[in-house]
């Protein structure tokens, strides 16, 4: 699975991620991948959609709901897993407990769909999708 990280969670947990998962998956924070800190949504969803076969981990929420980035994320093949605000509160090291304890149903969904949008909860081991 490639799985980028995005602006709204820190460097350090995609990069922690990335070296958990080295040679097994490709996980990149956006500051690593594109080598800057600001770049618009446009820009980086057309560039992976370009590239395929990737996931995305953000805690941008109006990604998933609103248009036009919405379109834009799901026209680009983009599979994007947004935790809901609860997660996005808990400390770093428990943000990072919740996707290692859902990565098993993250990956089986990367590898059964081509699209979508997803929300990862505090508990359970089940993704809501957002429509």
């Amino acid at each position: 699975m490639k799985l980028l990280i995005d602006n709204n969670l820190p460097p350090r947990l995609g990069r922690g991620l990335g070296a958990f998962f080295d040679g097994q998956h490709q996980v990149q924070h956006i500051r690593d991948k594109f080598d800057t800190g600001s770049l618009p949504d446009a820009e980086w969803i057309d560039a992976l959609g370009k590239e395929g076969g990737w996931c995305v981990l953000s805690g941008d929420r109006r990604i998933a709901k609103q248009r036009p980035s919405r379109e834009l994320f799901l026209k680009a093949n983009l599979i994007g897993f947004f935790p809901l605000p609860a997660v996005m509160e808990l400390p770093l090291h428990k943000q990072a407990a919740r996707i290692l304890t859902l990565w098993p149903v993250l990956e089986a969904t990367a590898n059964a769909i081509e699209r979508g949008c997803f929300e990862l909860g505090v508990k359970g081991d089940k993704l809501r999708q957002i429509t």
